[in-house]
This record gives C-alpha cells, structure tokens and sequence, in this order.
C-alpha cells in the first residue's frame, strides 16, 4: 500500500458529456485476469485520497490526471458509506487485491461534473488512454456500486435542470433550439411539444438568438442561439425557470 494515501478514503467522479446526440459517461477500463479468464471491465474514475490534500483537490487531480485540463464547475454528489459496497462482485475483490488496495471497508466521496462539446472537442481535452465516453443507454454492469453513483448523479442533474441554466454547461457555446430540446428530452426522459418548447425559451431572457445560422446542413439552417451570463445575472432575481 502506497503510504502516501488515506487506506479507506477515496474520490470517484462522474464525468456528463453531450455531443448533441446522447448523454454519455466518461468512465475507465479496468483489465483483468480471473479464473484464467481475460475481463475488460468499466468504472468510475477515482483514486484515493492522498495525506497531504483535501478531497476537493483530489477531485480535481483526478479529473486533471484523466482529461488533461482543469475542469472548475465540480460539485460533491454525496458520500458512500456502505459496509459491503466493496464486496457485491467476488471479481471486484479479486482487482483490488491486484493493486494493493484494501479489501476492508473504504469511504468515497463522489463528485460529479458537466463538460461541453466544446471542451470535448478542444486541442486541451485529452482523455486517459484507457477512458472512453459510453452512452447512459448502453452503460452494463459496472465495478463496485459505481452504477449507483451515475444513477444518482443524473436524478441530481434533472432537479438541476429544472430551476438552473446547467444545460448550458453541457450545451456548445452556440447552439440551436432542437439541440437545446434533445438536451432536455434526454435528461428528463421524454418528449416536449416543439412550439411549447419554443415559446418557454423566449420567455427566458438569458437565452439569446445570434445573427447566425448553421451551414452545409440538408435541412433549412437554424438560428444559433447563446447564454448570457450576464443577463442571467441581472435577471434571475425574476420569476423563471428552465422547466420546459
């Protein structure tokens, strides 16, 4: 066991993406040999804490490590605290004796953070090797009860949704209203009326049609839209939400 980490504390991090198709998890893969069979697993990443940093640091070495930039809107999901969260998968136990990590009882603290398309597509961001962005609809089994965790975050995300402009954190800088409206349907999980969808936006001063439209699309172009910060700010003393 290194010394230089806390035994039974330990970080794991949901990572949201949109590339204006599906909401989609960055999560790792773990390789493994058991029983004389060749396992290539996914889960969270995560690490444990180290003596010298608090958990919001680790947060953002952990996310640092994994993308290649520092990602600031982190927030902490909650703390996982089960007796048994470690010992569901006889697989899973067999990994951490791998690693030399403690098999016995360890505490993680979750975070969960939204990322850009822009982000995403930037020069910047550089995954880990071994991460891979995996669609919510197609994510199986995972290690440990890092199902759980990503269950959660995203019941977080749809109450964020409703009353704060955090799909804008998901959203590219500019942006039409059908990618805005996917955006929505796929994290509530269903469908709005495309006018009554529009006319809830206009209502929402924040958000604020641009002198473009999208090019070399086979359809009629549409206008892009952004959010203004600054106009939020001024105006989210005002009576609005982001419900749709």
């Amino acid at each position: 066991m290194d010394p230089n980490v806390i035994p039974n504390v330990s970080v794991d991090c949901v990572i949201i993406g949109y590339d204006l198709q599906d909401i989609s998890i960055l999560l790792i893969e773990r390789e493994m040999i058991y029983n004389d069979r060749k396992y290539v697993d996914l889960k969270l990443p995560g690490d444990l804490v180290r003596w010298n940093e608090d958990i919001d640091s680790s947060a953002h070495r952990i996310l640092f490590d994994l993308s290649g930039v520092q990602i600031n809107n982190l927030k902490q999901l909650q703390a996982f605290g089960e007796v048994d969260r470690l010992k569901e998968e006889p697989r899973d136990m067999e990994w951490l004796r791998s690693i030399d990590h403690p098999e016995e009882r360890v505490i993680t603290i979750a975070y969960y953070t939204l990322v850009s398309l822009d982000l995403i597509h930037s020069q910047k961001f550089k995954p880990n090797p071994n991460a891979r962005w995996v669609p919510i609809s197609k994510i199986g089994k995972l290690a440990f009860d890092h199902n759980r965790i990503i269950n959660i975050a995203l019941d977080t995300l749809r109450q964020e949704i409703k009353k704060n402009p955090v799909a804008f954190d998901l959203l590219p800088r500019k942006f039409t209203l059908s990618q805005m409206q996917k955006l929505y349907e796929l994290v509530m999980g269903t469908c709005f009326d495309k006018r009554n969808f529009r006319k809830k936006i206009a209502q929402i001063p924040c958000i604020v049609p641009i002198n473009e439209k999208q090019v070399n699309v086979p359809h009629k172009p549409a206008r892009y839209y952004m959010f203004s910060h600054d106009v939020y700010e001024a105006t989210r003393k005002d009576s609005f939400d982001f419900l749709v």
